[in-house]
């Protein structure tokens, strides 16, 4: 099937596909057991990838068959210092294999993807070394993977081969059923941990989500990768650099809508803010102060 789904996607991705209006930069929506493509905006563009890379991470790790059940202790070389990327998962945790990959899937965790890169047999290079092969064997030519977060601008690809990854990806159980829960509690060290799927899609009334990963850099933009079933037919999705989540997830609803042959959402308006007027003593000019358009900087996460 694996096979079959690459060999059809090279064979179709000049075919032309519907225009559909979308705000991510480039996507690629196809039938998975045909190949046939049903959207396609700059799909052979190379771009940053964000956290769509530890959907590669996982399957190398997986690859190489360790224990599950082996204890990983969280360590400072497991902290962001590219990026100074926000983790929940606190320096001497210790946790199995098994839940730190978890958390790499569902919850993006940056430090649990380093760690099990970190954790490798033969470690970070042997990690780096494996990528590289497993680029190769699945014919991903436009793609490099340089660390095993997507923290790096470095880690780049296509929309189209991040298809192949994506349909490699869902061969194996594990990596599917992690990234398709909607959330779980963790054991951090005796204290309870509730974490939640970065894909709000994930769950949603009139969505069968077979695979998920979400990604975002300043770099990258959101992007999203799902393998889904819709209209009878498994689908493989790609999305890239959309500037908001909200267009993200818009993108997806209306492809699957388009799938199912059902009108498009329109995009939501932006909400209409409350003027306040003032007058200037001195000058007579009338000032106008728009509520809520200052905003403090908030730290947005880099998953």
């Amino acid at each position: 099937m694996f096979k079959k789904t690459l060999m059809a996607l090279l064979l179709s991705t000049a075919a032309s596909a519907f225009a559909l209006p979308l705000s991510s930069q480039h996507a690629l929506v196809l039938e998975e057991d045909s190949g046939k493509v049903l959207v396609e905006k700059n799909s052979h563009d190379v771009v940053p990838i964000a956290s769509l890379t530890k959907l590669m991470t996982a399957m190398v790790v997986l690859d190489a068959k360790p224990d599950m059940n082996e204890m990983i202790t969280i360590d400072e070389s497991d902290v962001d210092t590219l990026k100074n990327s926000s983790s929940r998962v606190p320096v001497g945790a210790v946790l199995p294999r098994q839940s730190v990959l978890e958390l790499a899937l569902m919850s993006s965790d940056n430090r649990a993807a380093h760690a099990l890169a970190r954790t490798y047999p033969g470690g970070m290079p042997a990690f780096v070394s494996a990528v590289r092969a497993k680029i190769a064997a699945l014919e991903m030519h436009q793609t490099n993977i340089e660390e095993p977060t997507g923290l790096s601008p470095h880690n780049r690809s296509t929309a189209a081969d991040l298809a192949k990854m994506a349909a490699a990806a869902s061969t194996y159980s594990e990596i599917s059923r992690l990234t398709t829960g909607t959330e779980d509690l963790i054991d951090m060290n005796g204290r309870m941990v509730h974490y939640h799927n970065t894909n709000r899609l994930v769950g949603s009334n009139g969505w069968d989500i077979l695979l998920s990963k979400t990604g975002f850099t300043q770099e990258a933009g959101r992007c999203l990768v799902m393998r889904f079933q819709s209209a009878g037919k498994n689908m493989i999705l790609v999305l890239l650099n959309a500037k908001a989540t909200a267009a993200r997830v818009l993108d997806a609803e209306n492809i699957q809508r388009y799938v199912n042959g059902e009108p498009l959402y329109a995009a939501k308006a932006a909400p209409r803010r409350v003027a306040h007027r003032t007058r200037s003593a001195k000058s007579g000019i009338m000032l106008v102060k728009t509520k809520g358009s200052i905003k403090h900087s908030k730290k947005r996460r880099t998953v």
